[in-house]
Order: structure tokens, then sequence, then C-alpha cells
């Protein structure tokens, strides 16, 4: 399938569905958050965003690349019923940041540990994709964070591993982890506690997607996978006969959107407009349209590597 889909995703195909009116609306209905607005102003954007597109009007009818990594389920995906589209969580997100600020995406799909690379090339004007803001990597963007992070460790059903953590249980396992990620130096780190302990060191297996990773333990070439709790119970969910979550562990990072270090009015457009997508009760109801944890909602910030 992906010989046909990725010459149309390098076009760019967008959603057909604005963020603000479907997800706004299922505020007022699950959340209780914007209940009061006529329905009249739950079909637009916030007022707000009118004065934020005269205050950055940089961006205001353009059309932007997106640079995602289309396999992280919830997130952003193929949509299966139309595989000239993109589908998830952050998918909505950016547009709802884009109707805000006045800009369209398009989408230029790309190996998870390419996105920043692509993004500092010039060849994309920002990446929403589930990334990790860290400080190593904003030396090479700007981020604005807007979710907490808890990692699930994925395993093969009944744990035979024993596997409970980033920790000596994973001493002598084989971990399947995408290249880039910021597991991977975590896991890299108990090689010497391991041998200090007499203990086999861990080994790491690196592919370029949530789904070969997870296909990885299917096989039983690795042991574990550990990644974004969403991903890993959503994985669970797939594969409820063969894969379980041994535990799910918070890491001190945040996700952030990146965006290139030498456009910092860009950033505090998009951070402003987080901000109002925010108020507006969107984002919430899209972390509950796409069945991701609402415990991850925080609220915007900037991580640069200042």
């Amino acid at each position: 399938m992906e010989k046909s889909v990725w010459p149309q995703a390098r076009r760019g195909m967008a959603r057909a569905s604005t963020p603000w009116r479907k997800a706004t609306l299922g505020a007022a209905v699950v959340f209780g958050l914007v209940v009061a607005a006529p329905l009249g102003a739950q079909a637009a954007p916030p007022a707000a965003c009118a004065a934020l597109q005269e205050k950055y009007p940089d961006w205001k009818g353009k059309t932007l690349v997106n640079a995602i990594n289309p396999h992280t389920p919830g997130y952003e995906t193929i949509d299966p019923k139309d595989p000239s589209k993109y589908i998830g969580f952050d998918i909505d997100l950016g547009e709802a940041i884009g109707e805000c600020l006045g800009f369209k995406l398009t989408y230029k799909p790309v190996v998870f540990a390419a996105l920043l690379t692509t993004l500092a090339a010039g060849q994309a004007d920002i990446v929403i994709s589930d990334i990790y803001a860290t400080k190593e990597r904003a030396k090479a963007a700007d981020f604005i964070t807007y979710s907490k992070v808890f990692d699930g460790v994925l395993v093969a059903k009944g744990n035979p591993k024993g596997i409970n953590g980033i920790n000596l249980s994973l001493c002598g396992a084989a971990a399947a982890e995408n290249t880039g990620y910021v597991e991977v130096p975590l896991i890299q780190a108990l090689i010497p506690e391991c041998k200090k302990a007499g203990k086999p060191e861990p080994t790491i297996q690196l592919y370029d997607n949530n789904a070969n990773c997870i296909q990885a333990i299917l096989a039983g070439r690795a042991d574990t996978y550990i990644n974004d709790v969403n991903t890993v119970d959503s994985a669970v969910k797939a594969y409820p006969d063969k894969l379980e979550k041994a535990i799910a562990v918070t890491i001190p990072y945040s996700v952030g959107i990146a965006v290139p270090k030498n456009k910092p009015k860009f950033r505090d457009a998009v951070l402003a407009a987080l901000i109002e997508v925010q108020k507006a009760g969107t984002h919430m109801a899209l972390l509950k349209k796409h069945g991701l944890d609402v415990n991850n909602f925080m609220e915007p910030g900037i991580l640069t590597a200042d």
C-alpha cells in the first residue's frame, strides 16, 4: 500500500473536516466547556483568533507543510478509509491551530529520525507528530510544549521476561525502539548498571516506526517496546491475545510542536493560537475524540536550547 500512498501523501492531501466545528461541539457535549455558547459561535474559531491573525498576518492565507511520521495510532496515521489523507489527534490539533491563524496544512511523511532535519532543511514549516521536546532536540528546533509524557512498557502476553520499567529488569532483554527516540539513551544508560549487577546488558533494535517495533515483539525478535502510553495501549487493544502493558512510567519530558529556530515570531504565533485552542475546549475534546488520556493535557510553554 505504501507505494501508492506516499506520492499522494507528499502532495499533502489535507483533511476535509475542520476540528473547530467538530471538536468544540464535542466539548460542549462531553466536557460541558462551551455549553452556553450558541451553535453559530461553536462553528467558527474563537473571536480571539481574528485578533491573532491581525497580529501575525504573515501566515494568513498560506499553506504550510507539517512533517509527520504517520505510524502512531491515535496521533497520526494514514486514513484507512482514504489513503490520501491522515487522521489523528496531531492532525486535528494542527488544523485547529492553522484555522486560528488563518493557514492550511499539507503533510510530508518521513521517518521519525528525519523529522527535525526535514524542518531544519526548510522542507517543512512545522512538526506536529508526537515528538518529545528535549534540550538536546531544542538545539535543532524550538518547541511549543503541550502534553505531559507517560510511557508504557509493551511486552508479550504474560510478560515472560518480567520487565517492570526502565530499570534492571531490562538486563538481558531486547528492546525494540524507534531511531532517534528518547527511550534509546535511557535504555543505553542501563548497560553499565546491568554489568555492575553482574547481569547481561540490554540490547536495542532500531526501527523506523512504531509498527515495526510492535511487529518485532509479535515475531519474538524483541522483548519490549517503550513508548508513549497511548501508543502502547493502542497496540494492546489491537493484539489483546498477544501483547500487554507491563507498566506505565513517567519520564521527564513534554510533547512539543517543533518550529524552525530562526522563526521566533512564528513560534510565538503558534503558542498564542494553541492557547486559544485550549481555551475553546478543543484540545481536551480532541484527546477524548481520539481515545487519548486527558491527563496528558498541560498548559503550553516554550522550550529552547537557551
